[in-house]
């Protein structure tokens, strides 16, 4: 029995290329125990440093503006709107003006003072202190000078003394700022000094440090992208 024939192809044929894939490259470092270890967490990390340092520059940013605040109204306001301030050392006044309360005083004729006023005056006897008391009697006199009686809201009794108001004003009591005059007073110790200055210079410290990672990050972002472009 003969064999099939075998078609003759006759004419000029085009060699076929086969093309080869290179296998890609793998990004991930093997070891030689055949594990591949888990890619460090950069970017969480990242991410946490910023919310961490976007967190700083809200607190820096409202401590600044209490300051600023803090130093308007007690440095620059009683010279340029003309009150007084001053910090209430006793209960005498307690409950509306409580220890460590800040008063806020103005100037009024004296010729206007009334019972039932809040006044700070200088007492006449004694040390002549300066005290904040309610007017409870106004003594005017013939030749137009004033003197008053007042009384601690929480004390039993009248204040011992009559006092001749000196000039053509009082300061009368128009605000009172709830324990701002214990801060005062507590900022004024030499140990909150000390860490204040050293705070403050911690502060400096951190800022410098934070802009140095800032721009730390910025460089690693800038590879992590040529990277990603690269790959």
């Amino acid at each position: 029995m003969s064999s099939p024939a075998v078609p003759l192809v006759v004419g000029r044929h085009r060699a076929t290329t086969v093309r080869t894939m290179a296998p890609r490259r793998s990004t991930t470092p093997v070891t030689t125990g055949g594990t591949s270890p888990a890619p460090a967490p950069r970017r969480p990390v990242r991410r946490t440093v910023r919310v961490l340092r976007s967190l700083g520059r809200v607190v820096t940013s409202l401590l600044v503006v209490a300051a600023l605040a803090f130093f308007l109204f007690f440095a620059i306001g009683p010279h340029v709107l003309g009150y007084r301030t001053a910090t209430m050392l006793t209960g005498s006044m307690e409950p509306g003006i409580m220890v460590g309360d800040v008063v806020v005083t103005a100037e009024r004729p004296k010729a206007d003072v009334a019972v039932g006023d809040v006044i700070t005056y200088a007492i006449p006897i004694e040390d002549h202190r300066v005290e904040t008391h309610r007017v409870t009697e106004v003594i005017r006199g013939e030749d137009g000078s004033v003197a008053v009686r007042t009384k601690g809201d929480n004390n039993p009794n009248v204040d011992p003394w009559v006092a001749t108001l000196e000039g053509d004003t009082v300061w009368e009591v128009q605000a009172v700022v709830p324990k701002v005059g214990s801060v005062i007073r507590a900022l004024r110790t030499p140990v909150l000094n000390d860490v204040i200055l050293y705070g403050a210079l911690g502060a400096v410290l951190l800022l410098g440090l934070g802009r140095i990672w800032a721009g730390e990050d910025t460089d690693d972002s800038d590879d992590d992208d040529a990277d990603d472009a690269e790959a």
